[in-house]
């Protein structure tokens, strides 16, 4: 039960659920692009993100200095069971707003460029600027 419970509590919050939702609608996400879209530092984007890593919801792979994540492929039956009842209950919500800074982000990005044009500790400082 201690798992299940841990599994739950990864997804009791609002930054990892939208993490998520961005995960399931894109495939595979640069830390980056949540710093950007959810207007987050680096390092709490990493720590939300190693967190649903832990829990076995989330793989991750190198490139250079940046770190990719995407949905595990190999999930187990109970993990399975969570992401399919989360992309159900995504389908149900509004997430156009989400999606838009998302899509205004890429765009600045490049849009499919493997690697981010900005270092992410430069960018993270701008998202708390932007937020003061």
């Amino acid at each position: 039960m201690r798992d299940l419970a841990t599994r739950f509590t990864a997804l009791a919050d609002p930054t990892r659920l939208q993490m998520l939702a961005l995960l399931l609608r894109r495939g595979e996400l640069c830390v980056c692009d949540f710093v950007e879209t959810l207007g987050i530092t680096q390092s709490k984007a990493s720590r939300h993100l190693r967190h649903l890593w832990t829990v076995g919801l989330l793989e991750d792979r190198r490139a250079g200095l940046w770190v990719y994540y995407r949905i595990a492929p190999n999930l187990d039956a109970e993990r399975k069971a969570l992401v399919s009842a989360l992309t159900r209950l995504f389908e149900g919500r509004d997430l156009g707003a989400l999606e838009q800074r998302l899509n205004r982000w890429l765009k600045r990005k490049g849009g499919t460029v493997p690697t981010c044009k900005a270092t992410p500790k430069t960018r993270a400082r701008a998202a708390v600027e932007a937020r003061r």
